[in-house]
């Protein structure tokens, strides 16, 4: 992570091709390709889209670019030297979502994970149900880094709950969303987190720090709203998770202890460390407490009967690497007790590669270059630019049909259009989180929005107007572009 003295790092070795024979027209030739093919493979596929085809798509995609640039006249050498240096300008953000599976992994065994879910599950009450069921969705959505795992664990539970209590379904979908997408936002575990500097050219730390200038108010203003339901509905009956909540104590030792890990990490975090080393640190202090508070998970997941050093070892490099999963006696909790490690993170590194090839042959034909120039026209103010994004984000959302598309492809489109217009990569990362991650569940043909809708039992269209932190966000960004708050400007290290 740069420090205050240094120049933001920002890819700042490569160039943009420049081709003047293409026109804009042809420039656009792969984008609509793209989006069509993209489109349709999720109509087939839905959630199974990104098990691989969404990757294959994106090749297809920078081989229709790659025919453009031939009949153009552009070498196949430029296109894939192009190529390499997409891919190598991603580097770090690869390696970070390796580490982020690991400590995932090494979280969840030695009971942090847990432990957050386990407080975080008392602080339910009656009339303030729902702007509870915010908070506790962000916290366990922060601690595994998924929305799709909060909503289909707690959010079901917090469901039934709200069921019980008389609540409309839709309000309190409205709230586990809210909530479950705000951690899932700001969560270094998250894929989308990381995807995100990852496309703009940032580094991972400085975009969440970069996030709460607009995640913040949303998340304040969305628990005022629900505050405010809290005392405006009647509510029968008793918030019981006691099931939960024995459940969770009889499989992990839960103390107080575990929380100095992630407070540690959180020490590096403000200390600027290099994300690296801060995760490497998370990761190897959860193997520690896993060896000393969960014993025996450890021996279990090493195939010992009790912790010696080869159970031990063989456990906590299970965790870091490899498919883990804690059983308990509560099959929703047996989802969310589960973690990819590093081999959970490979899908993401595969769509960054394939998305690099995409923007690596489009900028290699001086695609990129042309559809900048043809944006910067268009879009003549910073507010416009962000616009755009936004735009574009929420188009990708109803036409892809899938929010890491509507990530990958507008971040890739618009990091030039930034750099030229001496924006911070950090600007391009918050606008495509704000409006791109989190508007997907509010729409119902999109991946996240028929899963969210099928898992929780509650329509889209239910439990939109009251997923209040999610369609609020794209509107703050705005906000903020529009009277010029917190615009990071390449020139300088550290928001203004």
């Amino acid at each position: 992570m740069p420090k205050k003295a240094e120049k933001p790092k920002f890819r700042e070795d490569e160039h943009i091709v420049e081709n003047k024979n293409l026109t804009i027209a042809e420039a656009l030739i792969p984008v609509f390709a793209l989006v069509a093919m993209l489109a349709y493979n999720v109509y087939v596929f839905g959630d199974d889209a990104l098990s691989g085809s969404n990757q294959f798509i994106l090749l297809m995609g920078g081989a229709v670019a790659a025919i453009v640039g031939f009949f153009n006249k552009v070498s196949y050498k430029q296109m894939i030297a192009e190529v390499a240096e997409n891919v190598k300008s991603t580097t770090g953000a690869l390696l970070i979502l390796l580490m982020v599976g690991a400590l995932s992994g090494t979280w969840l065994v030695s009971g942090i994970i847990p432990a957050m879910i386990y407080y975080g599950l008392q602080i339910l009450n009656p009339t303030i149900f729902l702007a509870a069921s915010v908070i506790i969705c962000a916290i366990i959505s922060i601690a595994t880094g998924s929305s799709w795992t909060t909503a289909a664990t707690v959010g079901i539970a917090l469901i039934g709950i709200g069921d019980a209590l008389g609540i409309s379904l839709g309000m309190t979908a409205g709230a586990v969303l809210s909530g479950a997408y705000f951690g899932d936002k700001m969560s270094p575990l998250s894929d989308t987190t990381n995807l995100a500097p990852a496309m703009a050219g940032g580094d991972l730390f400085s975009h969440i720090r970069y996030m709460t200038y607009t995640t913040v108010p949303t998340i304040i203003v969305t628990l005022i709203v629900f505050i405010i339901l809290g005392f405006t509905i009647d509510t029968t009956g008793v918030a019981d998770t006691s099931s939960l909540l024995d459940n969770i104590s009889s499989t992990f030792n839960i103390n107080g202890w575990l929380f100095l890990v992630p407070l540690v990490v959180i020490g590096l975090i403000v200390k600027k460390a290099p994300p690296l080393m801060a995760l490497l640190i998370g990761t190897l202090l959860g193997g520690v407490f896993a060896l000393v508070f969960q014993p025996d998970i450890v021996a279990n997941l090493g195939g010992g009967a009790a912790l010696n050093f080869e159970s031990g070892y063989k456990g906590i490099l299970n965790a870091i690497t490899i498919d883990t999963s804690i059983a308990t006696d509560d099959p929703a909790l047996n989802e969310l007790f589960s973690s990819g490690g590093m081999s959970g993170m490979l899908g993401t590194i595969w769509l960054i590669v394939c998305a690099m090839v995409f923007g690596g042959i489009m900028d290699g034909i001086g695609a990129l270059e042309r559809i900048t120039e043809s944006l910067l026209k268009l879009a003549k103010t910073t507010f416009g630019l962000f616009a755009s994004t936004v735009g574009s984000c929420l188009a990708l959302n109803v036409t892809a049909s899938d929010q890491y598309l509507a990530i990958v492809v507008p971040g890739k489109m618009f990091s030039k259009a930034y750099e030229e217009r001496g924006l911070a990569p950090e600007n391009l990362s918050r606008s495509l989180e704000d409006s791109g991650t989190v508007t997907s569940v509010l729409v119902p043909w999109n991946t996240c929005g028929a899963y969210h809708s099928s898992v929780l039992g509650v329509g889209v269209g239910e439990y939109a107007l009251y997923a209040v932190f999610n369609w609020l966000s794209p509107f703050m960004t705005l906000l903020f572009a529009a009277f010029s708050i917190k615009i990071k400007q390449l020139a300088t290290s550290t928001a203004e």
